[in-house]
């Protein structure tokens, strides 16, 4: 999401250049965004994503069935349908492999 504009129109480079350097010499404190790192193991984020694609496969299966009768056989539901008849037993039973004694 992009920020919002301080005027009407964009500041050139020029005109940005200016204003950092003003508010280095003002001493104005530099606030830093920092993204929290991700933590999870390798284990722990494949069992997240499969857990997300287990509860998508169970709104998919509601939105199925919520769909009306003349809709049943269009490609809509059978592009759902497809989605919904995935097997992911298969995807829970297993994990990646455990890599150099980090997992």
């Amino acid at each position: 999401m992009p920020r919002p504009s301080l005027n009407e129109t964009a500041m050139t480079g020029a005109e940005r250049q200016a204003r950092y350097r003003a508010t280095r010499a003002a001493g104005s404190p530099v606030v830093g965004v920092l993204r929290p790192a991700d933590r999870k193991s390798r284990m722990q984020r494949w069992q997240d994503t499969v857990a997300a694609l287990t509860d998508l496969q169970v709104e998919y299966a509601a939105w199925l069935e919520a769909l009306p009768n003349n809709q049943q056989e269009g490609a809509v539901a059978e592009a759902v349908r497809a989605i919904v008849d995935l097997d992911l037993f298969e995807l829970q039973a297993t994990g990646p492999p455990r890599g150099f004694g980090r997992d």
